[in-house]
């Protein structure tokens, strides 16, 4: 016979009314994920154990302040906060994983990995979300042309049917789209890796 194992969100409600042992069992539930996930991109125990630990302060203070959304999973919310807590890494210590600046950099190819576990694809679908943001940044006339290429799948050739423009003008937009994005994230220093 097999016990029933509370759930996240039980767990928190637990904590959130005043049971302190809910969240030492949560930390544990998902100490080696994170961990792994965390050691992954800091390569270094002593840094990982530090935004460990920096992540589960946060979880905490966000709790006991009313912040958390129960809407979300939580594990995914835990996630991102070492997300976050990572790139903040990265930015003090200048270590920001770059790109290799080149014409054939494909921003959109770091989303195309088909064998993603559960952490992974929290973060890549994060990373959906940032690029769809920094698109907009975009001038219209790229914006147009980048989103009905990427996200439409559209042909060059069809994409100036739609826009009226010939295609090497459509070819353009999207060359200078691409470039544009590639100063975006360089300046906002932002990490588009999984």
């Amino acid at each position: 016979m097999h016990k029933d194992v509370i759930s996240d969100s039980v767990l928190v409600k637990d904590y959130l009314n005043g049971k302190e042992l809910a969240i030492e069992l949560l930390i544990k539930r998902h100490q080696q994920r994170l961990y792994s996930f965390i050691y992954s991109k800091v390569q270094n125990r002593d840094t990982t154990e530090d935004i460990f630990q920096d992540t589960f302060i946060k979880v905490i203070r966000t709790l006991k302040k009313g912040s958390y959304n129960e809407e979300g999973k939580f594990l995914p919310w835990v996630m991102r906060i070492a997300h976050n807590l990572i790139i903040d890494f990265f930015r003090k210590s200048n270590r920001m994983p770059k790109f290799n600046n080149t014409d054939d950099f494909d921003i959109f190819s770091v989303l195309s990995d088909g064998s993603l576990n559960a952490e992974n694809k929290i973060i890549k679908e994060q990373i959906l979300a940032d690029v769809k943001e920094l698109v907009e940044e975009l001038p219209e006339e790229q914006k147009e042309v980048l989103k009905m290429r990427i996200y439409n799948d559209m042909s060059f050739n069809e994409i100036s049917e739609n826009t009226g423009v010939s295609i090497n003008t459509a070819l353009g937009r999207m060359r200078y789209a691409l470039i544009n994005l590639r100063k975006i994230i360089e300046k906002n220093k932002i990490i588009l890796v999984n």
